[in-house]
């Protein structure tokens, strides 16, 4: 009996050597969590690809769609997957090349895994290709460009025949490069970053600054949206909130006008790296592009990096605004983005922020207000709100009381 299902095709994790099947296993994992409203009956393994199939044995191009968002993905196809027997498999050839859309040449390409199929690869490559020369006389067969290539594979005794394939996210599977701690604000660039760090395999835990009580809380429930938004890729574990307008408005009054962003770039940046150090993060990650702003120039950007010891990783560094833009469409932030909302990026903002900060005119600037106290009470204040988007993400083990203070859920305000 001829079925439908997704192979799912990876690249980085086949590299992997020994220690390739904990990658697989992770991206198991992960298509369990992402394919939960579909009716999955089984996410298996089979010879350097894994098969997701339906309780109704007929998989749909919605399905495929959402495992190309999942990151380690890096192809997906409709495949047939029928018996040994010729004219089962060759039905199928005809089935799949009928449904590649417009095409004037083909061929095939038949090989075996696993498996001991009497048929040799070239005798099968013969006798499916008769079989779809017969199908389609009015097409060509074309050995070296085809436009259409039907793949009929025979492993651990059944044969997969598909001819249709889209690219995925590619990557690696969340949750085998560790925890990482990103700063994510309602713009553009965080989101972007933020996915960025997780298609490469690590679990996020985003942290948000709010302008509250200054501002409306409006940036934390666009942070909120924007985290369900990267749901099908499942990066992002838990989201912190830390209300810092009045202690924006304490920096701007006691350091000079023109290293405000610096300073307050520096305790964001110390309160991240705390909470990663409660979470077991090992980096932090921010949405930063080289020039792009007066903060991200490299002198304020190695301003900033002195406040912590921790790696800070700027995954967008030397894109621009558009390859950004680009990347918020494709991974369905852009429309979120686009919403204005006041956070603590718009407030007691200098008229001529400094470009080209000196070391010691930051330090300077850093001792003139009590620094450390200001980052204890931000960290006391954090609020958070976990998801269930990512299963290798694994909260702080007991109560965080034995680090000195407990963080409350967040509950945020009306929208």
């Amino acid at each position: 009996m001829t079925e439908r299902l997704c192979l799912v095709h990876y690249h980085e994790i086949g590299l992997k050597g020994k220690n390739r099947s904990t990658f697989e296993n992770q991206l198991v994992t992960n298509l369990h969590r992402a394919l939960r409203p579909f009716p999955v009956s089984s996410i298996a393994r089979i010879s350097g690809h894994i098969a997701v199939e339906t309780e109704d044995r007929r998989a749909t191009e919605e399905l495929a769609a959402a495992i190309r968002r999942v990151p380690g993905v890096a192809r997906v196809s409709l495949a047939y997957k029928c018996g040994l027997d010729e004219g089962e498999y060759c039905a199928a050839a005809v089935r799949a090349l009928g449904e590649a859309g417009d095409f004037a040449t083909f061929k095939v390409h038949a090989r075996r895994s696993s498996t001991t199929y009497e048929r040799h690869s070239l005798e099968m490559n013969r006798i499916v290709g008769a079989a779809l020369c017969e199908a389609f006389p009015e097409k060509k067969v074309d050995v070296h460009t085809p436009d259409v290539t039907v793949i009929v594979h025979v492993v651990q005794g059944s044969t997969f025949v598909y001819a249709a394939s889209a690219p995925g996210v590619g990557g690696l599977p969340v949750g085998t490069a560790g925890k990482v701690v990103t700063l994510l604000s309602s713009g553009f660039d965080s989101p972007v970053a933020t996915w960025m760090v997780g298609r490469r395999g690590a679990t996020c835990v985003p942290v948000h600054f709010s302008g509250r009580p200054m501002t409306s809380d409006t940036s934390e429930w666009l942070c909120q949206d924007l985290v369900d938004a990267l749901a099908p890729a499942g990066v992002v574990g838990r989201l912190y909130v830390v209300p810092f307008g009045e202690r924006q408005r304490e920096i701007s009054l006691a350091v000079p006008q023109s290293l405000r962003i610096i300073m307050y770039r520096r305790v964001m940046l110390q309160v991240a790296e705390r909470i990663a150090r409660l979470e077991g993060a090992k980096a932090l990650v921010t949405g930063e592009s080289l020039g792009q702003v007066a903060s991200q120039t490299l002198d304020n950007i190695a301003a900033v990096n002195e406040a912590v010891t921790m790696p800070v990783l700027r995954p967008l560094i030397g894109s621009d605004k558009q390859e950004i833009i680009a990347r918020a469409h494709s991974i369905g932030t852009y429309d979120i983005c686009c919403q204005t909302a006041p956070d603590c990026c718009t407030l007691f903002m200098p008229r001529r922020p400094e470009t080209h900060a000196r070391i010691a005119d930051v330090l300077e600037a850093w001792e003139s207000f009590d620094h450390a106290a200001m980052v204890d009470e931000l960290v006391d204040r954090v609020e958070w709100r976990d998801f269930s988007q990512c299963p290798s993400y694994h909260a702080p083990r007991g109560t965080l009381r034995e680090h000195h203070r407990e963080l409350a859920p967040f509950s945020g305000g009306e929208r």
